[in-house]
């Protein structure tokens, strides 16, 4: 988990930006997952906090079944072209993290919580990656609340909109979206934040209001792929049973679920014979995992 905390332009701002960095800090504790900030200490004539992220990031393993998650944190803005999140020093752009994300060959999970921000999503998608933006566009400018719902819904079992003991990312964006909306229709002020989601590489972006539970409800007009089944595969904290899954089975059972969401979500196009024909394989692999996980934890209760 890399947190990078921009440039805050004012101390309340400061403040407010360091408390959510504060929240991802105490997720990352009760997960045990490795926290790495970054623009929280004085800043250094040494090194500039872009240089940092660059160093950072050319530092994690390059091949992993674990994934690697980035969360950035501030003030965003754009110039009809290019997106860039505020840093102390030179700006982050879009192009620069999507040029030190390709040569990272695993799961990707980068969470831009800053004004403007859409335009990273689509110069970051691509296949294997979850990206989440608090705006749909890069000209809504305001200072978003995004951040702050999504770090405290990350672990808090009311997000767990399922019941499965666990808050999958898909349901704190969801959780996180919901909680925007009801602060300004609350506050009687037009919405000026629309987060999106994009977990299957189309660069499209999927809003919270399409999806009825944790189900997307709604595809864009052009038929692309709907989002939401990766995000809906990874936790910050997992549960007792699915922490007792090695990585490597996990890897392998998620990418059998998003065969069978896709073909769920194409049964259209097939023949019930054909349907079916492609669903078993998948449902007999599925559950021969299940079989053997289960197998393997009565032997080691045994013991």
């Amino acid at each position: 988990m890399i947190v990078v905390v921009g440039a805050a332009g004012t101390p309340e701002y400061a403040t407010q930006f360091a408390a959510w960095a504060k929240l991802w800090e105490q997720a990352c504790t009760k997960s045990n997952a490795t926290f790495i900030a970054i623009g929280l200490d004085e800043p250094g004539a040494a090194s500039s906090d872009l240089a940092r992220i660059q160093q950072i990031l050319t530092d994690q393993s390059k091949e992993t079944a674990a994934a690697l998650w980035l969360v950035l944190i501030g003030h965003g803005t754009f110039d009809g072209r290019t997106a860039k999140f505020n840093l102390r020093g030179p700006d982050l752009s879009a192009s620069d993290l999507a040029g030190w994300l390709k040569p990272l060959h695993r799961p990707i999970v980068v969470i831009d919580t800053a004004s403007s921000s859409a335009p990273f999503l689509k110069e970051l998608s691509a296949p294997g990656r979850v990206i989440i933006t608090a705006t749909k566009s890069g000209f809504e400018q305001n200072v978003t609340r995004f951040g702050q719902y999504f770090a405290e819904a990350i672990i808090d079992p009311k997000a767990d909109l399922d019941k499965d003991g666990q808050t999958s990312l898909l349901e704190a964006f969801l959780s996180a979206s919901h909680a925007v909306a009801q602060f300004y229709a609350g506050a009687g002020r037009l919405a000026t934040e629309h987060a999106l989601l994009d977990d299957n590489g189309d660069g499209l972006g999927t809003p919270a209001e399409w999806f009825r539970g944790i189900r997307p409800a709604q595809r864009a007009r052009d038929g692309a792929s709907l989002d939401g089944h990766r995000a809906h595969q990874l936790h910050l904290l997992n549960s007792p049973t699915e922490a007792a899954i090695p990585p490597e089975v996990r890897a392998r059972r998620d990418q059998l679920e998003l065969q069978v969401m896709e073909l769920r979500d194409s049964r259209a196009k097939d023949s019930d014979e054909e349907y079916f024909s492609k669903l078993e394989p998948l449902l007999r692999e599925i559950a021969q995992i299940y079989k053997q996980m289960d197998a393997s934890s009565l032997s080691t209760e045994s013991k």
